[in-house]
């Protein structure tokens, strides 16, 4: 059975967590018990107070999402399609008449039955597939077409030149001694009856200018060009551009031959000159004159050999190239209007999703366009103008991508930089289609809302590619000659954008809270108005203001909180003078919500870098709305009441579920408490005088409902039946719970409604009437719950006792671990309830109960016996120690300092004193006096004493010097004290009699000077416990005299017992100051043991103190 002694209760070694909830817990303000007022409030009618605070809920969600800044993956939420873009066929290409139709139609076939080249890839070779494409575009019949095709064969075959670019060269032979060349080319065409033919069927014969020269033969090019000489080089760059007439497009080729330059003239001049007799036929023989011409005008004489190192040549079939134009035909116009037709027929109706097409042409197409553009001999800029030309005029009727469009700006920008200007006529073109275009671009701004919504991610980055395509044309504003704005472009989207937000708001402004209607009446569309503002203005900082400033540099945020804060104060301004006179419950609520709605505006405009709210059209808007708030609190008040008073009358004081040990009032108290505060955080009052009242009245409100929570719990608890023979009530358990939650959430609560106290306040201190409220309520929590907790260990009170009596009943026969072991068991089972009902702050409450109620029953047990064997008390001190064990369980329990306190300390001693014998408890009696002198406080008086011993006469001597600020005993509000000195114990002085002073008359500050000798020997006064005990009482002649207090000195300190006197007389030594006092209960307890004793020391030593106390009082 030893075993026992190990118990260490599991269930104390669990770690109870109080459930945690999301929001803190806040209590509020409420009247106690059935004595609670009838609110004078019509809006809101007495119920169960669940409505009131489901719209508390709703403003509270509200301002969910307004903590901080917003970012762009909190607002873009949806992928689906952009909203449709407005579309005008009016704004596209003017209609062109049938006889236009007709010959653009015969236009586009001669370019396909003409074209000269071999097509590219993705491009179309074959005739009757590119004709019958224009047929289906131009809707003709097979008819008309076969006539259109018939004229378009018949007619003048048009002449081609061939443009001709020189790039430039890599890796080319090293001729010179410096390990480079000097390159340059020298290309021209070679007639189809001059070509060179293969001598063999794999060896192409290699044809060279100037070797075909030296030969004597004719010269075969009708042209010969050359580039300019690179010095120094086996990679040359010259980017140069040609342009040679073509006889036969199926046979002439092109020839070019590259040299090393070795000569100080230029050859390249020579060949100039000699072209400018290409007219002539043989120009063959004219060849030669070339290098001669060059070796003529240099350095060298005419028989040197100057001649330039031949570094390779190339032959390439005209009948392959594709850059071929048509000579003397203006294509331009053409080109625009073909362009324009074939864009809408490739544009199809029935595209799924026509705003997404980045006009991609199909084959047929982009070879009529390739064909016509090079035929029309249209430079690169040209093409790109035209294609924007086209696709920005078509996408106001027909939405393209901007991606697209971004791209065609960025063809025109960068042909711009390498090309020469545009002729006059199609720069003004290009500067009425930007106009056009940023025109329909601002239009679509002032509509940002409708067509760019900022919560749809793919209308915001069409939004973005807008604002670039914007952008583009910006920049090329400086390089008009003629400027297509007349203004800065950045300039007009401020004030489209202006104009938008004025239009949003006039509309919304007229749908939700015309000034027409009543202001009531408008209060609720007012509230519907601001919080619109709100998340129109979210968007702004946190998906277009970005896009603005990086793209087109305009704040647009700025821009737009400025205008909407301003006419959202016009309206707020105008409300609140309105309702002012006319202040009622109906319209409170309403104008809190309009209220924090406005704070968070203040709030937002200033939580952004660099921004002060004091400049703002709202700054001092709180001023109106505050007759409006208290009205509100008011009402919350009541309705608080109100819902704690139906949550618990529906409570079944049971657990909510297995994860929570609290009944559902509780949660239902603590999350209405969580949005009070919550509320109390957004109202956020700036005007602090202001704050302090709403506040004080708030947290008083919010204590006063808390208690009356409790009190409802109390009743409910009380009027409950309990369980027979149940030694562990679960619903007090499940109340304990309740009240140990609703502390932590009331004072979490009341932490939570600081308010701003000016500069003086510090940042983490509670204000002082919050600070006092908070402690005040804590205080009267833990006393609900030490009074539940009270209750619900009394049921245990006769178990307890019947266990203990079984310990003080068992036979000295019996082991002590066997005597406690049913009550170790008992506790056991009773706290494994216990845990598994109690949160962990409750569990600890509960077993200190037990732990007090545990020491009482066995200090009565050993009351109730007397005279019994020192082994009843071993028992006793055993089961002590069993205890401190159990209930300390490792560390997991109760700590040890408090196990060890308090009543444990009194019944340790009785347990220690019941051991030992009479003299060392009466010797105890006097160690606890003279203990005692250090605890007490001065309110009973001072002694002055002065005591030495004379070792050569053997006698103690004692003067009793004066006293001051005895207690006032007798009905003149005086005393008549008198001093009676005796030594002790008095086995230890057994022939010494007590001495007593003079009484001194009405007096509180009696003098004695009276000096008294005892005669004891020295190895008496350094005995333990010896002492001299000084009592002071106050003389009465007509009834028993009235105790005024007690003193003790220890001997075993005195001069002359613990050293000799050295010199000096009796009185030489200093006075020593004792504080009367009482006898406490650690002194009584000592005489206590001793009145259970029957020997005759014991009984005489009780006796006579007896005597003495029948002139004691009571100790306060």
């Amino acid at each position: 059975m030893s075993a026992l002694l190990e118990i260490k209760s599991s269930v104390l070694r669990q770690v109870q967590v109080c459930p945690s909830f999301r929001r803190r817990a806040e209590g509020e303000p409420g009247s106690s018990g059935a004595d609670a007022q009838e609110p004078a409030t019509r809006a809101w009618k007495p119920g169960d107070g669940a409505e009131f605070f489901a719209q508390m809920r709703l403003i509270l969600k509200k301002g969910e999402g307004r903590q901080g800044l917003p970012g762009p993956e909190v607002l873009l939420r949806s992928s689906s399609p952009a909203p449709a873009e407005p579309v005008d066929p009016s704004r596209g290409p003017r209609a062109l008449t049938q006889e236009e139709v007709e010959t653009l139609y015969e236009e586009a076939l001669y370019t396909v039955l003409h074209r000269a080249g071999t097509m590219g890839p993705g491009q179309v070779d074959d005739q009757e597939v590119l004709l019958g494409y224009l047929r289906q575009v131009f809707g003709t019949s097979p008819e008309e077409h076969a006539e259109a095709v018939e004229r378009g064969k018949k007619a003048k075959a048009p002449t081609y030149a061939l443009k001709v670019s020189v790039m430039r060269a890599k890796n080319l032979l090293a001729k010179d001694p410096n390990g480079f060349s000097d390159p340059y080319c020298m290309l021209g065409i070679l007639p189809a009856s001059d070509t060179p033919r293969e001598a063999g069927p794999h060896k192409e014969q290699r044809f060279s200018f100037r070797k075909f020269s030296k030969r004597g033969g004719p010269l075969p090019a009708k042209c010969i060009q050359v580039t300019e000489v690179k010095s120094s080089t086996l990679n040359p760059v010259w980017k140069e551009h040609f342009l040679f007439e073509i006889d036969d497009v199926n046979l002439d080729q092109l020839h070019l031959d590259i040299w090393d330059h070795d000569d100080d003239v230029s050859v390249v001049e020579a060949c100039r000159k000699l072209n400018e007799v290409i007219g002539l036929k043989g120009m063959s023989r004219y060849f030669k004159q070339i290098v001669k011409s060059a070796r003529a005008n240099g350095t060298a004489g005419p028989t040197e050999d100057h001649t330039d190192d031949f570094l390779g040549c190339l032959n390439i079939p005209v009948r392959r190239d594709t850059s071929m134009s048509q000579r003397g035909r203006s294509g331009f116009q053409s080109y625009l209007l073909l362009l324009s037709r074939l864009l809408q027929f490739e544009h199809r109706t029935e595209e799924p999703n026509s705003s997404s097409w980045r006009g991609e042409l199909s084959g047929p197409a982009a070879t009529v366009l390739c064909l016509h553009g090079a035929q029309s001999d249209l430079s690169a800029l040209q093409l790109a103008v035209l294609h924007w030309q086209v696709s920005s005029r078509h996408h106001q009727t027909r939405t393209l991508d901007y991606g697209y469009l971004l791209g065609l700006l960025e063809d025109i920008q960068t042909h711009w930089e390498e090309a020469a200007s545009l002729p006059r006529e199609q720069e003004e073109g290009l500067a009425d289609s930007f106009s056009a275009f940023s025109e329909f671009g601002l239009h679509l701004l002032r509509q940002l809302r409708s067509y760019f919504p900022a919560t749809n991610s793919t209308a915001v980055y069409r939004l973005e590619l807008l604002l670039k395509c914007l952008g583009k044309l910006q920049l090329f504003q400086s390089s008009f000659k003629i400027c297509p704005f007349e203004t800065e472009l950045d300039v007009d989207i401020a004030a489209a954008l202006k104009r938008g937000n004025r239009e949003w708001y006039d509309a919304l402004l007229s749908t939700l809270g015309p000034r027409e209607q009543p202001g009531p009446q408008r209060l609720a569309g007012l509230v519907k108005l601001a919080d619109a503002v709100y998340e129109d203005l979210q968007s702004c900082y946190g998906v277009y203001a970005s896009l603005f400033h990086s793209i087109v540099k305009v704040d647009f945020f700025t821009l737009t909180f400025r205008q909407l804060e301003r006419l959202v104060a016009e309206e707020a301004w105008v409300l609140t003078e309105d309702l002012s006179p006319k202040m009622s419950v109906e319209v409170a609520p309403g104008l809190l919500e309009l209220y924090l709605t406005l704070a968070d505006l203040q709030r937002f405009w200033s939580s952004v870098p660099g921004r002060d709210g004091r400049s703002l059209a709202l700054a001092g808007i709180h001023a109106p709305f505050l007759p409006a708030v208290k009205l509100w609190l008011q009402v919350l008040r009541d309705q608080a009441k109100w819902r704690l008073q139906a949550a618990v009358d529906v409570d079944t004081l049971e657990p909510m579920d297995t994860s929570s040990k609290h009944s559902s009032s509780a949660a239902t108290a603590s999350l209405c408490f969580s949005h009070i505060q919550e509320l109390w955080v957004r109202l956020a009052w700036p005007d602090p005088a202001q704050a302090q009242g709403l506040g004080t009245q708030l947290s008083q409100d919010l204590c006063e409902a808390a208690v009356f929570y409790t009190e409802l719990l109390r009743k409910k608890v009380d009027a409950q039946p309990g369980a027979t023979g149940e030694a562990v009530s679960e619903p007090l358990c499940t109340v304990l719970n309740d009240v140990e939650l609703l502390r932590k959430a009331a004072g979490q609560a009341l932490r939570g409604l600081v308010w701003p106290e000016g500069a003086a306040g510090a940042a983490d201190v509670l204000p002082r009437p919050l600070l006092s409220c908070t402690q005040a309520l804590d205080e009267d929590l833990q006393r609900e719950a030490r009074t539940v907790t009270a209750h619900l260990t009394s049921k245990t009170v006769g178990d307890i006792r019947k266990y203990v009596q079984h310990i003080s009943l068992s036979p000295d026969s019996i082991q002590n671990d066997e005597a406690v072991a049913p009550l170790l068991k008992y506790l056991d089972d009773t706290l494994a309830v216990l845990s598994a009902s109690l949160v962990k702050e409750n569990l600890s409450r509960v077993l200190e109960a037990l732990w007090e109620l545990l020491l009482q029953a066995i200090l009565q047990a050993l009351g109730a016996n007397h005279d019994v064997s020192a082994d009843f008390y071993g028992r006793f001190h055993f089961t002590l120690e069993a205890l401190v064990s159990f209930f300390h369980a490792e560390g997991q329990g109760l700590p040890l300092e408090s196990l060890r306190d308090g009543s444990y300390k009194r019944l340790e001693e009785e347990l220690r004193l019941h051991q030992c014998s009479t003299r060392e408890c009466i010797e105890q009696y006097y160690l606890d006096k003279l203990k005692q002198r250090s605890l007490e406080h001065n309110r009973f008086g001072r002694l002055s004493v002065r005591c030495h011993y004379e070792a050569a006469e053997q006698r103690l001597a004692v003067e009793v010097l004066h006293a001051a600020d005895l207690l006032p005993l007798d009905a003149n509000g005086l005393s008549d004290p008198f001093v009676i000195v005796e030594l002790g114990p008095p086995h230890l002085f057994p022939l010494v009699r007590s001495q007593r002073t003079q009484v001194k008359s009405r007096t509180l500050h009696p003098v004695y000077d009276e000096l008294f000798y005892f005669s004891v020997p020295a190895e008496a006064c350094r005995r333990r416990g010896a002492c001299v005990l000084f009592t002071v009482m106050d003389h009465d002649w007509l009834s028993t005299n009235d105790f005024a207090g007690e003193a003790a000195l220890g001997l075993g300190s005195i001069g002359g017992v613990a050293r000799p006197l050295v010199g000096g007389s009796a009185r030489a030594g200093q006075p020593v100051t004792l504080h009367l006092r009482r006898p406490r209960a650690q002194v009584r307890s000592a005489l206590r043991m001793l009145e259970g004793r029957t020997n005759k020391e014991a009984q005489e030593f009780v006796k006579r103190l007896k005597e003495l106390e029948k002139y004691m009082e009571a100790d306060p």
